[in-house]
């Protein structure tokens, strides 16, 4: 591989060409000459002392943000600075799930403004995210579970988003696997979003890693914050391990440890850290070719295209920044895996990890300015965090450079906490754990 300037070859923001075009053609080309005209796919930048804009966490959201802010906003003076290599953080620790299936109005225009991007996404990064749009299928098991879909599917029908209920034979027909008369919840029937689907998450980093350094903004890797400078009630800037970086605006979009980075400037916010943990199987022929979620338990599942099937269930219900489950969550998935599709049994589970899940006090994101001028949030995230990269990057970068809140973001603001204004999906109150 071509090495690339550490830097900017010019002037901050220069616009650079990192590993070129991609295409069927230029494929066929390399493949005539040895692959030797490749070069790296994003530039290795060294910080600066000043940027305009600094973007704490380089995982989806952050790097979204930053492409957003160069390409839709013209502002290329950013530095996304993430404290190991890129994907690593839980943009590469998730089950790659995309959907749009919500209750709250808000909400569903929300993540169905990022479906429409992710639909579009690999033609505007050129770059190859995997987007596959199997459908992700939800199934109920009593008559009031019944209720709450039907009442959830009607919500997306009347704002024009797709949402098909599917009896126990359509059930049966689309996953044979399923054990529809099982002895714990017997399935009844399930509600199908056939545009949700899966995206491969390390692609996801990588292509919007490539277009926002080929945009023009720096991709600092190996650069952990350490502080967050202040003058009064005004953040100017980072404290790093590679040196202090002032800037006009700081963004803190670092999932799990959101809370933790904003202690550093004397904020606290309504978060707590808990463990999601993860599951992938040994690889087998296909056998599942839907996103499949079990409604008396939370457990889902999908096959990769390389086999193995991807599964997860509940977060752990403590706080905690491991990187690592539980044998007891560990138990509840699997018990839940045989009570559903029993030919699983005797599948081998070849990797387990975890992810630090922000959790918000009423389940919904935050993407917010602070009472702190030039401190921008993005994060609470839940469960949803993967799923909304494109819009809550382009959301973030709307806030960034308008000082002004995203129209399909306004409601994720933080002073909804104060106000009342909670935006509860689940109705399970002030408890993050419960969401």
């Amino acid at each position: 591989m071509n090495p690339l300037p550490k830097s900017h070859p010019t002037a901050a923001g220069a616009r650079r060409v990192s590993s070129g075009r991609y295409s069927g053609w230029r494929l066929f080309l390399e493949g005539l000459t040895g692959q030797r005209g490749w070069s790296r796919a994003w530039a290795k930048a060294a910080p600066r002392e000043r940027y305009r804009v600094v973007i704490v966490g380089g995982g989806g959201h952050g790097l979204a943000t930053a492409f957003y802010l160069a390409t839709e906003y013209g502002i290329t003076d950013v530095a996304v600075l993430e404290q190991g290599p890129i994907g690593l953080g839980n943009v590469g620790r998730n089950t790659t799930i995309i959907r749009s299936n919500y209750f709250h109005p808000d909400n569903i225009r929300f993540y169905e403004y990022s479906l429409k991007l992710w639909e579009g996404l690999e033609r505007k990064l050129n770059f190859n995210a995997m987007v596959s749009q199997r459908g992700t299928l939800n199934l109920f098991h009593t008559e009031a579970q019944r209720d709450l879909f039907t009442r959830r599917a009607n919500m997306m029908r009347l704002l024009g988003v797709d949402a098909e209920p599917l009896s126990r034979e359509a059930v049966k027909e689309r996953v044979p696997l399923v054990d529809l008369d099982n002895g714990r919840y017997p399935v009844l029937g399930g509600f199908l979003q056939r545009r949700g689907g899966t995206v491969r998450h390390d692609a996801v980093a990588w292509g919007y890693a490539r277009a926002a350094s080929e945009a023009g903004a720096d991709i600092v890797e190996h650069c952990e914050v350490t502080g967050i400078a202040r003058d009064g009630s005004r953040v100017t800037g980072v404290e790093t391990t590679r040196g202090p970086i002032a800037a006009d605006t700081v963004c803190l979009a670092v999932a799990g440890h959101s809370s933790r980075l904003a202690a550093m400037a004397g904020l606290a916010l309504p978060i707590e850290s808990h463990v999601l943990q993860a599951f992938v199987s040994e690889g087998v022929k296909p056998v599942l070719d839907v996103v499949l979620t079990y409604g008396a338990g939370h457990f889902y599942v999908s096959q990769s295209d390389k086999g193995g099937l991807v599964f997860g269930g509940a977060i752990d219900g403590y706080n905690s920044y491991g990187q690592r489950g539980t044998l007891p969550m560990a138990e509840e998935v699997a018990a839940a895996a045989m009570t559903l599709l029993p030919g699983l049994a005797r599948l081998k589970v070849l990797r387990q990890w975890g992810g630090v899940m922000d959790m918000s006090m009423d389940g919904s994101p935050i993407i917010s300015a602070t009472p702190l001028e030039g401190l921008i949030v993005n994060g609470g995230w839940c469960y949803g965090g993967f799923k909304a990269i494109p819009a809550g990057g382009l959301a973030t970068a709307h806030l960034i450079a308008r000082h002004a809140p995203h129209p399909l973001a306004a409601h994720l603001g933080l002073e909804r906490f104060a106000a009342g204004r909670t935006i509860d999906e689940r109705g399970a109150g002030p408890f993050p754990y419960a969401h």
